[in-house]
């Protein structure tokens, strides 16, 4: 395994954006990969060398704010996310993407599909709170907490990423060192902590609002879960394909919250057959 080749990118104004792009244009919307945290966008190398090898263009990033990009100004909601995100799109000459999506990615994607329709061919979300009141591990519930989410990533950063890491991958399992370090360089600066912090209460304001956008969508979408997602159990994606018509659900056995590397060829099939269908 190999960490993805990155570069960083100027869209003016003071707004960089740290990017891994694989694969060449074919007339098909390229696939953009939206990650969570205390990941960035290495959590996807496993994964986007067999999109690529399944015959498309990838995009991953790191979030302003998180990894290596810089904060943008403005706020942290997932509406004010899913803008960002359009502003990258239009940077890169993309009319249309397809979206996979995970952890706090995936609420940021699933509001962009239903606000900016003609921009989103496709999406795929994976192991995300995306309802409010939808069960989590007791780990969330803590973090959802406004005083000790700023107090826990503020104080013991590196037991909120251990504990990330022995959650997020079936015991045993380790993150090799090179990612392992990459994700942890960008986790451990206290500007990147902070950002998360506000970007942990902008979702929390905003969340109990998004089952009413959510029906709005109308691409094709994919509820790509884990059964054994430690944190977000697949009631939540049950639950939200009852609001979005025309949504497919899928279960990965074994699956666990970074699945995107554990189980990296499953999901690269479910995705690619999804993108076919």
């Amino acid at each position: 395994m190999s960490l993805l080749p990155t570069s960083m990118e100027d869209l003016g104004a003071g707004r960089l954006v740290r990017v891994a792009r694989l694969g060449a244009a074919n007339g098909q919307p390229p696939v953009v990969l939206l990650h969570g945290y205390p990941d960035n966008l290495q959590i996807w190398c496993r994964l986007a060398p067999l999109l690529v090898a399944g015959g498309r263009a990838v995009i991953a990033f790191d979030w302003p704010g998180m990894g290596d990009s810089p904060a943008w100004p403005g706020g942290t909601t997932p509406e004010l996310q899913a803008g960002r995100l359009v502003v990258l799109l239009d940077h890169w000459g993309v009319a249309r993407a397809e979206l996979l999506a995970m952890d706090m990615g995936g609420q940021p994607a699933l509001v962009c599909a239903a606000l900016h329709p003609t921009r989103i061919a496709r999406l795929t979300v994976m192991n995300s709170l995306v309802l409010a009141d939808g069960p989590t591990s007791w780990d969330i519930r803590l973090l959802r907490r406004y005083g000790w989410n700023r107090w826990l990533l503020r104080r013991l950063p590196w037991l909120v990423f251990q504990r990330a890491m022995r959650t997020s991958l079936p015991w045993g399992t380790a993150l090799p060192v090179e990612l392992r370090d990459d994700l942890w360089r960008g986790f451990s600066r206290p500007e990147v902590r902070a950002f998360i912090t506000r970007l942990c209460a902008g979702y929390q304001a905003t969340l109990p609002a998004l089952a009413t956008t959510y029906p709005r969508i109308t691409c094709p979408l994919l509820l790509l879960w884990g059964t054994r997602d430690a944190h977000f159990p697949p009631a939540q994606a049950q639950r939200l394909q009852t609001l979005i018509s025309g949504a497919q659900l899928r279960l990965l056995p074994a699956g666990r919250h970074w699945m995107a590397w554990q189980l990296a060829d499953q999901v690269a099939d479910a995705v690619n057959s999804f993108s076919r269908g």
